[in-house]
Formats: C-alpha cells, sequence, structure tokens
C-alpha cells in the first residue's frame, strides 16, 4: 500500500476550490492509500499573527475535513505542532541546503517582489515543508501544480542529505493531481478567501444561494445560445459534479441549446451543492457538538505520525554523528 502526505494551512473555512482541487481526491485515494494529513500550524505562524484566530482556523479545518469524509480509520489526521520533532528535521536539512536554494523559493520572492515584508520563517518555508514530507517516509504527495516548486525542493534537500550521510531519507515522487486547476470563485479570479469570492458550501441555505446568484456572468440574453466552458457558472458545476457526470452533460446541452437564462444555471448549481454536500452539511452540525470526539482523531493521528517522524529522525541523528 503507498504512503501519502499532504497538509494545507489553517486559514479558515475551506471552500469548494479546496474540495474540488485535493480534497476530493484524498477521499477516494484513502480506500487503498495510507494517508497522512495535517493542518500546517507552524507554516501558519508566517502569516497569522492572532492567536485566537489561529487557534479556530485549525480547528474549523479539522472538522471540515472529517465533514466532507476524511475517514480516521483511514488517514492519519494530525496537527504539525503535535508533531514538534519535525522542527528538528528542518534543522538538520537546512544544514544541508544551500542558500540558493532558497533565494529561488516563490513563496519568498512573491512577497518581496510586491515589497511586502518577508521574514526568515517565511524564507525558510520550502525547508520545514520538506521535513513535513520527509518525515513520514511517504512513497508520493499529491499537489497542485502551483506547489511543484516545493516538492521538487524536498527531493533536492532528500537526495543533498543522502549524498552527504548515506540512505537516510527515501525520495517520494512528486504526483500532480488530476483535474486540480484552478476553481473560479464568483467574481471569476482564482477562488480564494482572501479575495473574498469563494463559495462555501456549508453556508445556511439563504446565503449560500444568496452567493451564487452572484456569480458574474456576461450579458448574453436567454435566447442566445452559449458556451458553457467560458461560464464561470458551469465550471463551478462541473467541478463539483464531475466532468462524466451525466448531469454536467446535460446542462452543457442547455447552454448549447439556447433558450436558458444565468439564473436558471445558477439555481442548478445551488441544487447541486446543496444534494452533493447535504450528509456533509449534517455532519459537520454534528462534529461541532463532539469536541472530544475530534479531540481523540487528532490524537490517534499524531500518534501514527510521530511513530514514524520518530525512527526518520533517528536515523538522520545517528548519520550525522548525533
Amino acid at each position: 500500500m503507498k504512503r501519502v502526505l499532504s497538509g494545507i494551512q489553517p486559514s479558515g473555512q475551506l471552500h469548494l476550490g479546496n474540495y474540488a482541487g485535493a480534497i476530493r481526491q484524498f477521499i477516494d485515494m484513502q480506500v487503498d492509500h495510507e494517508m497522512y494529513i495535517f493542518v500546517a500550524s507552524y507554516h501558519a505562524l508566517t502569516s497569522v499573527r492572532e492567536p485566537k484566530v489561529l487557534k479556530e482556523n485549525i480547528r474549523q479545518v479539522v472538522i471540515d475535513y472529517l465533514a466532507f469524509g476524511l475517514d480516521p480509520k483511514k488517514t492519519h489526521l494530525y496537527l504539525q505542532q503535535d508533531v514538534p520533532q519535525v522542527t528538528e528535521l528542518c534543522w538538520l536539512l537546512s544544514c544541508v541546503c544551500p542558500k540558493h536554494m532558497m533565494d529561488k523559493a516563490t513563496s519568498f520572492k512573491d512577497k518581496v517582489s510586491k515589497g511586502l515584508s518577508a521574514s526568515i520563517g517565511l524564507y525558510t518555508y520550502p525547508i520545514l515543508q520538506a521535513a513535513d514530507i520527509l518525515g513520514v517516509d511517504p512513497d508520493f504527495v499529491p499537489v497542485g501544480e502551483d506547489q511543484r516548486q516545493h516538492v521538487e525542493i524536498t527531493r533536492d534537500l532528500a537526495e543533498a542529505f543522502n549524498r552527504q550521510y548515506g540512505p537516510v531519507f527515501k525520495v517520494p515522487d512528486l504526483k500532480i493531481r488530476k483535474d486540480a486547476g484552478l476553481l473560479p470563485g464568483v467574481d471569476g479570479q482564482k477562488m480564494s478567501k482572501s479575495y473574498n469570492n469563494a463559495i462555501d458550501p456549508f453556508m445556511a441555505e439563504k446565503p449560500l444561494r444568496k452567493r451564487i446568484m452572484s456569480i458574474v456572468t456576461d450579458s448574453a440574453p436567454v435566447e442566445e445560445k452559449k458556451d458553457p466552458k467560458k461560464c464561470v457558472v458551469f465550471q463551478i458545476f462541473q467541478a463539483v459534479a464531475g466532468a462524466d457526470d451525466p448531469r454536467t452533460a446535460q446542462l452543457a446541452e442547455r447552454y448549447q441549446r439556447g433558450g436558458m437564462g444565468y439564473g436558471e444555471a445558477k439555481q442548478a448549481l445551488f441544487e447541486l451543492i446543496l444534494q452533493e454536500f447535504a450528509a456533509a452539511r449534517t455532519r459537520r452540525e454534528e462534529l461541532s457538538k463532539d469536541p472530544g470526539y475530534v479531540d481523540e482523531v487528532l490524537r490517534q493521528g499524531a500518534a501514527a505520525a510521530n511513530e514514524k517522524i520518530s525512527a526518520v529522525v533517528s536515523r538522520a541523528r545517528t548519520a550525522v554523528g548525533l
């Protein structure tokens, strides 16, 4: 059984972009893979400065993951701070990391290019991410194209360490997630909480419908034939239902036939979301009322992750002479 590692920063409520781009695939993979999924709380310190907000965001991400369908019997879900040896591993890796490798990291370069202040934490962010990955000896890491560089850096650091000290780290494969394209938000731009354009499938029905009805469309009249691929409403519908789902083909045909207004398409998307996430919405309410269960899930996940990373850190310490 292949072992998989992935993580997410606790930036608050998860949205359809998170689900379509990653979570749905994790749910599928947990059937026949050994899954390690963590909430990147240490990484979040590079941007979140309010302790109360960070704590609430961490909890929300965990509840949302479980509500969407991650099964604790199949997936080890844990918090980064509950596996503290990852920071020791980060230091060991940093000692074989050439400075120019971090100079080229896009997470740092992008912020500096905008004239924004960047911390040493952000500068060394890819090394900590490498420690997260290498610490559990995964076979591969599924990421979107925007995270390709970070996994490549991880592979480079593992190989550099192994050249210096012997075969300590398993070098994980990089697997670009299929259908992990950027989902548009209600304004047509990349769906992101920071752009305030995301769709939260857990919203109450009335505000959810209002949100969907606010999706930008062109001014084509009802009777005109329309290209579904150019419509944000259809793009979101397809991402949720799936490209091969009959409902997607039916909606595409209605666009192409003409005689359908965008309001009808938005209503179809609203009904689809309620249908697809009905169980998740109910589950989320239940989880929010059962903090003890959530705590136990995290405890068990951390225990599994700590067992793996302790073995890896022990190998690394021995290799370097500690």
